[in-house]
């Protein structure tokens, strides 16, 4: 049996946090819904701790009043038939009809001082309760008194004014003009279990996707995630948005309980909000119905955006679970164990719906980037081959879906089919729902085709829509390294750092920017921030230490490469050769891995450290063979 059990609306719960350590910090033993356990049924365990403990704390807040806290509602009714009922008041609202005849201690304000004299009216009346004596609070820190009558009125008001809203945004869309910038802070996985936070993310970002298709600027992953723990008036403020959608995800075997608001970023006060408690397998029902009911409030056209919000999806929950897993794991893949399993959950989230574009999208990233990252000794054409058919079949079930010309598109580049990845970017760009990652990736491609300024470009639209994503910094000085810019590619690449310290490939684009401007002990010590086997920093290291003098440390260096690759570094060994001057060497090294087509091939017009060999007809012949599209 616990002290106190706080009721409160899960989207207050930073807020109540505060409240919840001062009480503990004072003796007193708190149970809140962030205590339920991994796989607890929690509305069981809800009701066991609301009708054992001693004392009820309810929070009212502007969410908690609304209609969509009728839980909280609920919790408050059962303390006051048991006499345990204590009010708390965050904002400044009107407590429910029923639940005002008891004072609320007003907290609103409140900077989580224990010594603040409301915080300690609060702990005065729980203890009371708690030793069950009768209880008395100062009458400063009450809500205004409202008579009954008053209340009434009051009550009705409020409920003309929701339903008023409901209907102008369900009813009216396009009626105001509403903003068209927003931002979806990850939706909270309130389950108790870690493992299930793979799908509060996966929802979150679903319904960005979905979102961006329905028309709108939507802000990036990265940032918005770096905004999890601001309120959502200082998290619009921070991004420069105009609204921002945030929510809740408490998931069990049976039961899916997801909690939805979407608020105005200048004030903070909420567009819409909704509850949705429903059996486990109607994910898919919820999460259109968000995306569906944000569109209408901000006056997005429904017809052409609910088209658009389904792209590529699926009406299949446990294929859309598999997909989401895949997802959550392919974003942390390095090896091909984390591949496999990636591809392996595509392949089942594929068999439940065989019209799954964006399963099969996915899967064609995985197989490029597993074969780009595991393929030693051997051809890459295999692998790559895989993708193209994986990718060709998402974008056969949906042409208008960003993600599935994006995934041709790398895989065509991996192929050295460079005419039709430039095709499919291109058919990328021009279809709503891009999002910045697969913007990065048209970046590294112009940047490649050798339109280093269209790159730039792009590249600063990509950290507008997400301005605390490294990549987006990172690739910036990668254009600029291309375009021999050396001195001014250090900045972005350093902010890179800043906002990720523990992304090799950053480190050794530091370390090559340092290198070309003859800084080589501090290109040193970049280059061995990367891991040891990391391709990019041992060609860098077989350089430098050949500018240096050192001959042998360079030489066992192309040995460690040739152990670990094989024949699938062969540009590397070309990048090599030629910067220690011995173009036969580098020339056939190119013609090796023409062989087998190594995809590093996609940089000979850019790379620096090919330049020696330019003159030559054999590299100009290498060039004509790659068929670069002209821009």
């Amino acid at each position: 049996m616990s002290d106190v059990f706080v009721s409160y609306k899960a989207e207050d719960r930073r807020r109540v946090q505060p409240l919840v350590a001062a009480l503990e910090a004072h003796g007193l033993s708190v149970w809140w819904d962030a205590q339920i356990g991994g796989g607890d049924e929690w509305r069981r365990s809800i009701e066991q701790q609301l009708d054992s403990a001693k004392c009820v704390l309810v929070v009212w807040s502007k969410r908690s009043t609304a209609p969509e806290g009728r839980f909280v509602r609920d919790e408050a009714s059962r303390a006051m038939d048991r006499g345990v009922y204590l009010p708390v008041r965050i904002d400044n609202v009107r407590l429910p009809l029923g639940f005002g005849e008891t004072q609320a201690i007003s907290l609103s304000g409140w900077k989580s001082r224990a010594d603040d004299e409301r915080f300690l009216s609060v702990l005065a009346a729980v203890k009371a309760i708690v030793a069950g004596k009768p209880h008395e609070v100062r009458r400063q820190h009450l809500d205004s008194g409202v008579s009954r009558r008053g209340a009434l009125a009051g009550g009705a008001a409020v409920a003309v004014a929701a339903t008023g809203a409901v209907g102008w945004f369900l009813l009216k869309p396009g009626s105001a003009r509403a903003s068209t910038t927003i931002a979806v802070l990850p939706f909270e996985n309130l389950s108790g279990d870690p493992s299930q936070t793979y799908f509060s993310d996966g929802l979150t970002e679903e319904l960005r996707s979905a979102l961006a298709r329905a028309g709108l600027q939507v802000v990036g992953r990265t940032s918005s995630e770096a905004m999890k723990s601001e309120d959502a008036k200082t998290a619009a403020a921070k991004l420069g948005v105009g609204d921002i959608l945030t929510g809740s995800v408490r998931r069990s075997p049976a039961t899916i309980r997801v909690n939805a608001q979407l608020v105005k970023g200048s004030d903070g006060l909420e567009r819409w909000s909704q509850e949705y408690d429903r059996k486990t397998g109607d994910e898919l029902t919820i999460q259109s119905d968000i995306a569906e009911n944000v569109a209408h409030a901000l006056s997005i056209a429904m017809g052409a955006a609910k088209a658009a919000i389904e792209v590529g999806g699926t009406s299949n929950p446990a294929a859309q679970d598999l997909y989401l897993k895949a997802r959550d794991i392919l974003r942390g893949a390095d090896n091909e164990a984390a591949y496999r399993q990636a591809i392996g959950l595509t392949d089942s989230a594929i068999a439940l719906d065989p019209k799954f574009a964006s399963a099969y999208a996915w899967k064609a990233l995985a197989l490029n980037y597993m074969t780009g990252s595991t393929v030693t000794g051997q051809s890459f054409e295999t692998g790559y081959a895989q993708a193209v058919d994986s990718a060709k079949q998402a974008v056969a079930l949906a042409p208008n879906l960003p993600g599935g010309h994006v995934a041709l598109a790398i895989t065509y580049q991996f192929q050295l089919n460079l005419p039709g990845a430039l095709a499919q970017f291109r058919k990328a760009q021009s279809l709503p729902g891009l999002d910045v990652a697969d913007q990065l990736q048209c970046v590294i491609f112009l940047t490649r085709m050798g339109a280093a300024n269209a790159a730039l470009d792009l590249v600063k639209q990509a950290q507008e829509r997400d301005p605390l994503n490294p990549v987006a910094f990172s690739r910036q000085g990668y254009v600029l390294i291309s375009s021999r810019r050396y001195a001014e590619a250090i900045a972005p690449l350093k902010k890179s750092m800043a906002l990720a310290p523990n992304v090799s490939r950053t480190h050794s684009l530091t370390a090559l920017a340092l290198m070309q401007l003859g800084r080589l002990d501090e290109a040193e010590a970049e280059y061995r921030k990367a891991p040891p086997d990391d391709v990019y920093r041992l060609t860098g290291e077989a350089i430098y230490f050949d500018r240096k003098g050192n001959r042998a440390a360079s030489d066992e260096t192309i040995a460690h490469i040739e152990r670990v690759f094989g024949d699938t570094a062969s540009f590397q060994y070309a990048e090599i050769n030629a910067q220690r001057g011995d173009k036969e060497r580098a020339l056939a090294a190119l013609d090796r891995a023409w062989a087998v087509r190594d995809p590093g091939l996609t940089n000979v017009r850019i790379d620096a450290f090919l330049d020696p060999l330019r003159s030559e007809p054999r590299f100009a012949a290498l060039q004509k063979r790659l068929n670069f599209p002209n821009l």
